[in-house]
């Protein structure tokens, strides 16, 4: 559940469940608050899962597993994936070095069993591994405001400027760690971390002290991410190969073996992959010219001519541009700008259009990139 739900309450939120965990949903007017965001500094209550690996040889353990290199200096992160055997993503990670200890955040509902299956393939090497995902609040800052919000409230340190680099600090008298994040949301990011038990006094700080936050929930969050073309754990990265998704931040070609390894450096070297991921702009009427173009279920087919070629991943209205935009994974080396989507039972013209949909002040690290 939510660490501060009765906050979010006084706040005038509606909640929804993810992932098993309440989530704010939104605290009306969704699509102006987007619009704060995008024009100044927006505050997310964020809902991930906490692993943390403990030991001597928790560096080296969890770098065996995953597909990209875990630092070994404190201070700094990478984002990470645990894939099957056939180079599937089974789980996306952000791996945070903590010193004497290593932070992971995942999707909320695999920390449990990832924690379990990792524990149980400890043999002779020095690691302890432990969900601690009720220990923490995890607070998002996003916004081109966003570098000049956590400078007006973090005390002791200045802001991270590296991704996946992080600070320790104070805000107000609570302790906190400070991390540059990825910019999903296509704009300045940073991830506030607590104590589960100072989470109220530090999301007070960020929403009231500095310069002024507006609260947001994850329906704003979707827009954000699909405006900046940014890929997503449930609707397009589980159970699809890195390559496809152009995921090359998560992946590092050279360090040594890890399940489904083979699979991805064969794709790489082969040089493409077959599918790759592309923003679609829909058009069409939906025969009420009020509501506009209508917005594709997720797995509608899109086709080349009478060519199906892949499904949408997801879609949905854009706020800032006011059109009806899709992320969809089709086959590669697509050269037709205009295809059509089947919506309803009916084949509607579509756009290929460049990502990110919306440049916002700073670019999401998982903009697809091919060779």
């Amino acid at each position: 559940m939510s660490v501060i739900e009765s906050i979010h309450t006084d706040l005038g939120a509606t909640f929804g469940e993810r992932d098993g965990r309440t989530i704010v949903e939104h605290y009306g007017r969704p699509e102006r608050t987007h619009r704060a965001v995008r024009n100044g500094v927006g505050l997310l209550e964020t809902a991930y899962g906490v692993i943390v690996v403990e030991g001597d040889d928790r560096v080296e353990y969890v770098d065996n597993v995953v597909s990209n290199r875990v630092p070994d200096e404190d201070g700094q992160g990478c984002y990470a994936l645990v894939l099957d055997p056939q180079g599937g993503i089974e789980i996306e990670l952000y791996v945070y070095n903590a010193g004497e200890r290593l932070l992971l955040f995942t999707p909320p509902t695999e920390a449990e069993s990832l924690a379990e299956e990792w524990s149980e393939k400890v043999f002779i090497q020095d690691v302890d591994i432990r969900v601690a995902t009720e220990d923490y609040a995890i607070f998002g800052i996003h916004g081109p405001k966003a570098t000049e919000k956590i400078a007006s409230v973090l005390n002791k340190a200045g802001s991270p400027e590296r991704r996946y680099s992080f600070v320790r600090g104070t805000m107000g008298d609570e302790g906190v760690t400070v991390i540059r994040t990825d910019a999903l949301s296509g704009e300045e990011s940073y991830e506030v971390i607590c104590a589960a038990d100072d989470a109220e006094a530090v999301y007070d700080t960020l929403l009231n002290h500095g310069l002024n936050a507006a609260p947001f929930g994850y329906r704003t969050w979707d827009t954000l991410c699909l405006e900046a073309g940014s890929p997503l754990f449930h609707t397009e990265l589980e159970g699809t190969i890195p390559n496809v998704l152009g995921l090359r931040n998560a992946l590092d070609f050279e360090k040594g073996c890890y399940v489904g390894q083979e699979v991805v450096s064969r794709v790489e070297n082969r040089g493409q992959p077959s599918r790759q991921l592309i923003g679609l702009t829909i058009g069409g009427e939906t025969g009420d010219e009020s509501e506009g173009p209508p917005v594709p279920d997720s797995g509608a087919a899109v086709f080349d001519g009478d060519a199906s070629i892949g499904d949408v991943t997801r879609a949905g209205v854009s706020p800032l541009l006011e059109d009806v935009i899709a992320l969809a994974i089709v086959e590669y080396g697509l050269e037709s700008d205009e295809v059509t989507v089947r919506v309803g039972g009916e084949e509607v013209p579509a756009t290929v259009t460049d990502l990110p949909f919306v440049e916002g002040s700073d670019r999401s690290d998982r903009l697809p990139e091919y060779q």
